[in-house]
């Protein structure tokens, strides 16, 4: 027996942590992290690899679906005879429809760097095959997940995305993680930063969550918040800062736009009204509020959390600007700012003449990503509304785990013309595809990983599985065959050449290295706005239209949103609702990650199954005595939209009158108690964030009982 160790990148995320394989006549049968290595951090998810990537779940050749939609019924097929199937149903509707019927979605599966790169738009992540086929209707994730985060609340305050600010945790004095949970990020690089920081430094870790995870049970200080009004819990903070002027007066009256404006408005916020709002009692929000104010230094940890209410975007809005009128706003231990960068020069240019899907509903959406929003997607296929839609690409993506009321999702893909996902196993998207196509894991392919300060190449580690291909490939050969393939890489080694053609030196100490190289990191420079060093025209100030942090943005007023960041109750909450809150008096959060899973992935893995082999509620011990129930204990959770079966984790992690869902369940390789819980049969399809178009995925109305 031949037995092989060496360096990689982990093949099981786009995380790119590094690791140490162990290979068995060719065949992976261990990993395990590699330790002094840069970035080697190693999750449940990466040790557990050799299952995943041997799953017997796994797709090994093309299947063309021979069967009605949804039955599961499907023949092998070659890889050119899928293809061209692909290819000849998508030139069929575009000269039946014209191109903009043809939609694509694209998931976390394309989140590899090389995808990021050349095949998706530069700040969503969002698959731009058919840009070139004449349909603007390209979408993703980003319809509800991270832009409201990552790109619509700091371009409002700020013209920065949200990778453009980072917490200098290193140099703080006070670390405020808010609405995430980092120790199940993929990579779990902040999480680690975050530890060092209480260990080494003895820095002060307060987490303001509607559960106590894991991070809020490591911090010094958890405020639990009614889910779906953190943005009053900021206003009621702001009010203080403000009323007790405790805000930095010279950043405030040179840097900012709107603060009279702000401080008359958060007069409607004082801490006893939030109390009675939030939760959050009303001394936890003066004490923070000065905490916060008087700290010096004070480093911000948010991610996605925030983004699932009423008012997601104007919550993150909000919480920025309490940290720029604190004066944190890119200074030692604060929110470090960088410049925006330019995006590629072979950026591929929007069709002409046509808008995307949602395009009217969501006009900033469409600004800020040049995205379809893909919560209109049903409306174009059932309703033609703006115009038909027939044929759809989902590529890396599970929608009917992910978006709310999956069956209006499926009536849809049953009314297409034509479906083709690319995913690594049986999703129940592909239930309903014409084609399906099989895509590998990147243990199984070549590509190259950059990190802050440091560079690999990712090298294949084993043979594709089956015909599995690299996602990346499949795009270039389904381009081919629409006549514009020279526009993407050619195969992964010319993939690799052209991300490092500013570079060629790199790529080659990159080729002679073992691991890595080292990239030097620029010198740290703090309040940058002061040195002309984040606009492009060199001036001092922000990359706004006014120059300044715009409290009241003109990005979200030339859309006809509020310019200030306003708070919106819960249309399904406790206060707007008050009758149904009688029928459905537990207030619902879902969207809260495990471990072991990755989203809806693993859950057919029996390694990692073990660790939760049953979908959980957990609901606060109060509350489950109320309905005589025990831990372990089936239950069955309803909403308006209907029921689901879950099991009790009875627990003290979550506060009186609110439960937590996990999500990820209804996929069919899954186990059978994860299989039949889809979460998102409760959650709604018509409540929204007017801003982003989100689904309020953690602020809604349930009752629970034994089954």
């Amino acid at each position: 027996m031949a037995i092989e160790i060496k360096p990689s990148i982990c093949g099981i995320c786009p995380g790119g942590c590094a690791v140490k394989v162990t290979l068995e006549d060719g065949k992976l049968v261990k990993v395990e992290p590699h330790k002094d290595a840069p970035y080697a951090n190693l999750c449940i998810r990466g040790r557990h690899a050799p299952e995943i990537v041997y799953s017997p779940h796994r797709l090994k050749t093309p299947l063309i679906r021979t069967g009605e939609r949804g039955e599961g019924k499907f023949r092998a097929a070659s890889w050119d005879e899928a293809l061209d199937l692909t290819v000849q149903k998508m030139t069929e509707i575009k000269a039946n429809h014209g191109p903009q019927a043809m939609f694509s979605h694209s998931g976390r599966g394309t989140f590899e760097q090389s995808m990021v790169r050349f095949y998706n738009m530069p700040n969503t992540m969002t698959n731009k095959l058919l840009l070139p086929f004449g349909s603007p209707n390209i979408s993703g994730v980003d319809s509800l997940c991270y832009v409201s985060y990552g790109i619509f609340a700091p371009m409002a305050n700020f013209g920065l995305l949200a990778t453009n600010l980072s917490p200098d945790f290193e140099n703080s004095n006070l670390i405020i993680v808010w609405g995430t949970n980092p120790i199940t990020d993929s990579p779990p690089f902040i999480f680690k930063r975050i530890v060092e920081a209480q260990k080494n430094n003895k820095t002060r870790l307060i987490a303001v969550d509607q559960m106590r995870c894991d991070i809020a049970a490591r911090a010094d200080q958890w405020v639990g918040v009614r889910p779906g009004t953190d943005g009053a819990l900021i206003l009621g903070l702001l009010n203080v800062v403000i009323n007790e002027k405790l805000y930095d007066r010279e950043f405030v009256e040179k840097w900012t736009l709107g603060f009279s404006e702000l401080s008359d408005y958060v007069q409607n916020f004082p801490p006893q009204k939030v109390e009675s709002i939030t939760r959050v009692p009303a001394e936890t929000i003066t004490a923070l509020a000065r905490e916060i104010a008087t700290t010096e230094g004070v480093s911000l940890h948010t991610f996605t959390g925030l983004e699932y209410s009423n008012c997601g975007v104007q919550s993150i809005r909000a919480l920025y600007i309490l940290w720029a009128i604190t004066g944190n706003l890119d200074v030692r231990g604060g929110v470090y700012l960088t410049a925006p960068r330019r995006p590629p020069q072979d950026e591929f240019p929007k069709p002409a003449g046509i808008l995307p899907v949602g395009a009217d509903k969501y006009p900033l959406f469409y600004e800020l990503t040049g995205s379809a929003q893909f919560m209109e997607f049903p409306r174009a296929v059932l309703e033609a509304e703006p115009y038909p839609v027939k044929g759809l690409l989902v590529i890396g993506s599970s929608i009917l785990t992910s978006y709310p009321q999956p069956k209006i999702f499926e009536e849809a893909f049953r009314k297409l013309d034509f479906m083709a996902v690319v995913n690594l196993v049986m999703t129940r998207d592909a239930l309903f595809a014409d084609v399906v196509l099989p895509s590998a894991t990147y243990y199984e392919t070549n590509s190259y990983q950059r990190y802050p300060g440091y560079a690999r190449l990712r090298r294949r580690v084993i043979e594709p599985i089956g015909q599995s291909k690299n996602c990346a490939m499949i795009m270039t050969e389904l381009a081919k065959r629409l006549g514009y393939g020279h526009l993407f890489p050619q195969s992964e080694e010319d993939l690799v050449e052209k991300a490092f053609a500013g570079n060629p030196a790199l790529l080659k100490k990159l080729q002679n290295s073992p691991d890595g190289v080292k990239i030097p990191a620029p010198e740290r420079r703090y309040k940058k706005y002061e040195l002309g060093l984040l606009r492009s025209d060199k001036k001092p100030g922000f990359p706004t239209p006014s120059g300044l942090v715009e409290i009241t943005s003109s990005l979200t007023a030339k859309h006809g949103y509020d310019a200030l960041p306003v708070y919106i109750e819960p249309v399904e909450g406790p206060l707007h609702d008050p009758e149904l809150y009688r029928e459905f008096p537990l207030v619902l959060n879902t969207g809260a990650r495990i471990q072991s899973t990755f989203r809806s992935q693993h859950l057919n893995v029996p390694g990692l199954v073990k660790y939760q082999e049953k979908p959980h509620v957990l609901i606060n011990p109060l509350d489950a005595a109320e309905r005589g129930i025990k831990a372990g204990d089936k239950v069955a959770i309803s909403t308006r939209r209907g029921e689901v079966f879950f099991y009790a984790d009875v627990t003290e992690n979550v506060l009186p009158g609110q439960v937590e869902v996990n999500m990820g369940g209804g996929n069919p390789t899954q186990v059978e108690a994860w299989r039949q819980a889809n979460v998102n049969h409760l959650t709604d399809f018509s409540n929204r964030d007017p801003i982003s178009g989100f689904p309020v995925f953690k602020a809604l109305l349930c009752q629970i009982k034994k089954a």
